[in-house]
């Protein structure tokens, strides 16, 4: 039973806005999508709903009262905005004060001001993992390939390099391979840290795998909004990087089409982990 009667999604780019648009049809949910321009992909363009600017925030509210929707989640990448050059509406322009300083904060900060004004409209803001059953990342290993005592070391180091930049808002994601930090995630996202280390496995031309990429969230992240996640384009950049498996942190990660995670880490030959602070030796 859903705690909503009709579920806006504001999309961003990526797997999954069109996963919880699926979800919702399967389960005879209505939803509206409101799509970033800029950042939702075309895919979104089919389904129900509307586009909008990132600074439009008074025509967001507006197509969502008018649609009768009465939740909200937010839903994919978005690309953050070059303020000098926003288009916004009179909204977008009152809070835009609020807005910079919040960005100046970090990506956490700016998410924050944004839940808060969603709300403060009456609706009710929910994450990805309750607008889709099983989206959460379970513990232990999936699929057929398992972590060693090395991966292990690696996931420990890059998960507590991913706490202890929290902080600094840095990202939700690093890869530590042998013991030596290869890349952390920074605006570039999760696919600029995989080519990273797809350059450097070319330039190593050792043809070893070596590392893991691991996702968490960030110390005190606002868990209803971009919670780190996976698919199985994850899976296939990580195979081309030369990394031996990807780690999440179960409960607080989400894993999209999971089936074919699977599958494309077995055929990879890569492990899939969901590890959990016991592992972490962490309380």
């Amino acid at each position: 039973m859903v705690r909503w009667r009709k579920l806006g999604i504001l999309a961003g780019g990526g797997a999954l806005p069109e996963c919880i648009a699926a979800s919702c049809a399967e389960r005879a949910v209505a939803f509206h999508m409101i799509r970033i321009i800029g950042s939702a992909g075309p895919s979104l363009d089919a389904l129900p709903g509307d586009n909008c600017g990132i600074g439009e925030i008074g025509k967001i509210l507006r197509i969502l009262k008018t649609a009768n929707c009465d939740a909200v989640v937010f839903a994919g990448a978005v690309k953050r905005p070059n303020f000098a050059g926003l288009k916004v509406d009179w909204r977008g322009a009152a809070l835009m004060p609020k807005i910079i300083s919040a960005a100046a904060t970090g990506d956490g900060a700016l998410l924050g001001v944004l839940v808060d004004t969603v709300e403060a409209e009456g609706f009710l803001v929910i994450g990805a993992d309750e607008a889709v059953q099983g989206l959460e990342a379970p513990s232990g290993v999936l699929g057929a390939h398992h972590p060693d005592e090395n991966d292990f070391r690696d996931i420990r180091k890059a998960a507590a390099i991913i706490n202890a930049l929290g902080p600094f808002d840095v990202g939700q994601a690093a890869v530590v391979a042998d013991g030596f930090v290869i890349a952390i995630e920074a605006a570039e996202g999760t696919d600029g840290v995989l080519r990273r280390c797809t350059e450097l496995a070319a330039d190593n031309g050792s043809g070893v795998r070596a590392g893991t990429l691991v996702k968490r969230p960030k110390p005190g992240q606002e868990l209803r909004v971009d919670l780190p996640a996976i698919g199985p384009e994850t899976i296939r950049k990580a195979e081309k990087a030369g990394l031996r498996g990807v780690a999440v942190e179960a409960g607080f990660a989400l894993i999209i089409d999971r089936d074919e995670v699977v599958n494309c880490a077995d055929k990879a030959g890569l492990f899939v982990y969901g590890f959990s602070n016991v592992d972490m030796g962490e309380p």
